[in-house]
């Protein structure tokens, strides 16, 4: 019988995901959260699971109930051919859980008078006036008239705009090379004509975030990374969190990954952002339906704001009105949202009836996920925040579905008071 030879890499790699799987959890006290200490225990032994099988290089996953810590952990690998483990405070691109945060901005804004919910995007973005709608449309034409109204602001937060949902032609490879502005390219999405008449449909857009952030920019007097360090990421202690990474920062990037051959692989140039291991080099795109690098402690300080109406450790960021009107569901009985049983609030998903529920998202929970499967979500009637990252390109939905499935069944009542 020939003996079984592997090349040295792929019998590095093999070792890797077939070891113990590596973890490692920070101070956390489910009993103090009201959960179970045993159920929360199990949330690692099953992504652990997860990484042996090569099924995930590895995650990130945190838990908050009642504003305490219940969990912290991280699990597999950070990255696989450097044999660096994943780390509690591994840096990831968290994608369009970036979304958010930008209605946070505007909603901010909206606060301070210099915006209205309601206004037409072309109040403030000139480039937007005389838009046009496509009525109908064949392989080689398309018939194009004017929409009833203009597109509002409030249309680019539910995603009822009408705005395309990627990059056109011409600048198709802006969400991998980042090689241009954002006004830049909010200037050439105004010249785009719509899909259907503003508030009539769904359709998750990006450029409809990046136009919200453009306000952000116009209507704050700063560009929008300027914006989110001042006003969101220190007030909230968030200093893990940036659009361009520090350079100090770098070796806890955690890599993305996809499958070949039934392995994860880094994946290449044309993912979101580029090759993720080169750090975005040159890029001028703020991005803010995706751009935000983060860590799972600093999103959980972004979420627990939000659980607790508009603070953070006695400070105010939002009127509790406005993160009422953020979280409450705006699109009515058209279907919207990528999780079953959920329409959309003001850049927010939010979880409606019993389908949604099934996922054990209490009703009234809102939430948002990343093209890297990384998800977040806010539980009022759990008074929960739960945070889950890991960064591949490609689907992984039962992964996280199975730690927020795990984590609602490990809740229980608040200890009595003795």
């Amino acid at each position: 019988m020939t003996p079984l030879v592997l090349p040295l890499r792929c019998l590095f790699l093999f070792v890797l995901l077939t070891v113990a799987a590596f973890s490692v959890r920070a101070a956390g006290d489910p009993a103090a959260a009201g959960m179970n200490a045993e159920r929360v225990a199990s949330i690692a032994e099953r992504l652990n699971a997860y990484v042996k099988e090569g099924y995930i290089p590895g995650a990130v996953t945190l838990v908050q109930r009642k504003g305490v810590l219940a969990q912290v952990e991280a699990v597999g690998w950070q990255d696989i051919e450097a044999g660096k483990p994943m780390r509690t405070d591994s840096i990831f691109q968290i994608m369009s859980m970036s979304k958010p945060i930008a209605g946070v901005a505007a909603m901010m804004m909206a606060e301070e008078g210099k915006l209205r919910l309601n206004d037409p995007v072309e109040k403030l973005l000139p480039e937007f006036r005389g838009q046009w709608m496509i009525e109908s449309r064949t392989e080689s034409s398309r018939v194009l008239k004017k929409p009833a109204r203009p597109v509002t602001i409030r249309d680019l937060m539910t995603h009822t705009s009408g705005l395309s949902g990627g990059a056109p032609p011409g600048i198709a490879e802006l969400l991998s090379k980042m090689d241009r502005t954002l006004a830049e390219a909010v200037a050439i999405y105004a010249q785009q004509p719509l899909e259907f008449e503003p508030g009539s449909r769904w359709l998750y857009s990006n450029p409809g975030i990046a136009t919200l952030g453009r306000l952000v920019e116009v209507a704050s007097g700063l560009s929008y990374e300027e914006f989110l360090t001042k006003r969101i990421f220190q007030p909230l202690g968030m200093s893990d969190s940036s659009i361009v990474l520090p350079v100090e920062k770098r070796n806890r990037l955690a890599a993305i990954y996809t499958s070949a051959a039934g392995k994860p692989v880094k994946a290449g140039e044309m993912a979101l952002g580029g090759d993720a291991m080169k750090f975005r080099p040159d890029a001028k795109y703020s991005g803010p339906e995706y751009a935000v690098y983060s860590t799972a402690r600093d999103m959980a300080a972004f979420y627990q704001m939000m659980l607790d109406r508009g603070t953070y450790n006695g400070r105010r960021l939002l009127s509790p009105a406005s993160v009422e009107l953020m979280t409450k569901v705006h699109t009515g009985e058209l279907k919207a949202g990528w999780v079953a049983g959920t329409g959309f609030g003001l850049t927010w998903e939010v979880t409606k009836d019993p389908l949604g529920e099934a996922l054990y998202l209490s009703s009234g929970t809102f939430h948002h996920g990343g093209a890297f499967g990384t998800f977040g979500w806010v539980d009022p009637q759990k008074d929960l925040v739960g945070v889950f990252l890991i960064q591949w390109s490609g689907n992984r939905q039962d992964v996280r579905d199975a730690f927020i499935a795990m984590t609602g069944a490990a809740v229980e009542a608040a200890p009595a008071v003795r």
